[in-house]
């Protein structure tokens, strides 16, 4: 499989799932601004969204939007446990949690890097952005993950969100579960090598 992701993106997220199930992946590296491939080539031609994740299956289909990708590659390796079977109430639970991350924090943090923003805006997106952190760090303060006690897909996306509050200045030292939550996820071995794949140092 091939993955399409741009260092730090929300493409990170897909790419700790593909490590934390144990596929062997080729990496292509976009340039979201120009929409060309590192190895040369439109990236349009492959996800004419013009953003990623994309990820290319073994045969030939591109799959996109992260929390599709990271739950069908969970599907993949059920033994390893990324994500509950489907048709449980504790896989509706990992879905709620990859709706409230992609719909109320991540897309919440757009006008934070956005430069034409305003400072108005700016500040708005800042005070929802800490309502949202302070509901993820109450269900943090009584477990290790987002459904528990053991890390799913969900939680290699807050993570990925979370990387981004150091380069907008969103301040999460309030919450101290959330931080130790960070380095408790940075630590897992696959968030390490997806992250050092991709220049990271978080």
């Amino acid at each position: 499989m091939k993955l399409y992701y741009s260092p730090g993106a929300c493409s990170l997220s897909p790419h700790i799932v593909l490590r934390e199930a144990g596929f062997d992946i080729t990496l292509e590296k976009v340039n979201l601004r120009t929409k060309e491939m590192e190895s040369g080539g439109d990236f349009l031609a492959i996800n004419p969204k013009g953003y990623v994740p994309a990820l290319e299956l073994d045969g030939g289909e591109i799959l996109t939007e992260g929390p599709a990708i990271i739950q069908y590659v969970a599907d993949l390796v059920p033994e390893k446990k990324l994500v509950p079977p489907a048709g449980t109430l504790a896989r509706a639970r990992v879905q709620e949690w990859l709706n409230f991350i992609g719909t109320e924090l991540h897309k919440s943090f757009s006008p934070l890097f956005n430069p034409a923003t305003s400072d108005d805006a700016k500040a708005a997106a800042r005070a929802l952005i800490d309502r949202r952190l302070a509901f993820a760090a109450s269900v943090l303060d009584a477990q290790p993950y987002l459904t528990g006690d053991s890390f799913t897909v969900a939680d290699a996306y807050l993570f990925t969100v979370l990387s981004w509050t150091g380069y907008v200045k969103v301040d999460i030292t309030p919450w101290p579960s959330l931080g130790a939550y960070f380095e408790r996820v940075k630590a897992r071995p696959a968030v390490q090598a997806a992250m050092a794949a991709e220049g990271l140092t978080g």
